[in-house]
């Protein structure tokens, strides 16, 4: 059985939304067993509420549990162009799993949602691959064979770095048709990947014992 955890900070649901597509889009790949969990949230209660975040019941994730799974799909906010500070203080928790390596070999994967189309988008994503290569996981994008990315006729998300969606300076716009397409292409293709990772190194195991 291929593990593959899809693991996200949203504050208003856009990132949420997208984690259920991804997840959704892995889950459709034979043989692949999909976790859904949130990076512990960091924000005060009273903060929260005032800005209007949106209530999230699903588990949060813990650090211990990363080497359980073959493929690490992780959502998040565009901060500035970087990731959400809930993301990276949750990462930098890592630092024994770096130590022995837990996560070497194992597929790694971002996507996001940013508030405008020039808004750091892509710079979220590939600021977010910076750790899971020092990790030594294997970083899947967002090929062009899902090619409405390369749609003009309205506001899209995503890019071949990772799947994604434009919320709008006040958040209104939700991910669309486009975008949650892009979601759970991406998520299938990181689960192929896994997959086929996960049944080449069992085969590699069969025949050392034999």
């Amino acid at each position: 059985m291929t593990r593959v955890l899809v693991l996200y900070y949203s504050s208003y649901g856009h990132v949420r939304t997208l984690a259920e597509a991804e997840a959704e889009g892995a889950r459709s790949v034979p043989g692949v067993r999909v976790d859904l969990r949130r990076v512990p949230e960091t924000v005060p209660a009273e903060v929260r509420d005032a800005a209007g975040y949106v209530a999230d019941a699903t588990p949060e994730a813990r650090v211990e549990e990363l080497p359980d799974y073959d493929a690490i799909i992780i959502g998040t906010p565009t901060r500035f162009g970087n990731m959400a500070a809930q993301v990276k203080q949750f990462l930098d928790q890592a630092g024994g799993l770096w130590a022995r390596n837990a996560l070497v070999g194992k597929v790694g994967a971002v996507f996001t949602s940013t508030g405008s189309q020039h808004g750091g988008h892509e710079a979220a994503v590939l600021s977010t691959h910076v750790p899971l290569l020092h990790f030594g996981m294997l970083v899947a994008g967002m090929p062009y064979t899902f090619a409405d990315q390369m749609r003009m006729d309205r506001i899209v998300g995503g890019s071949p770095y990772g799947a994604g969606t434009v919320a709008g300076g006040d958040g209104s716009r939700r991910p669309d048709e486009t975008d949650l397409a892009g979601a759970r292409f991406h998520g299938r293709h990181v689960a192929e990947l896994a997959a086929r990772l996960h049944a080449d190194q069992s085969a590699t195991a069969d025949m050392e014992v034999v």
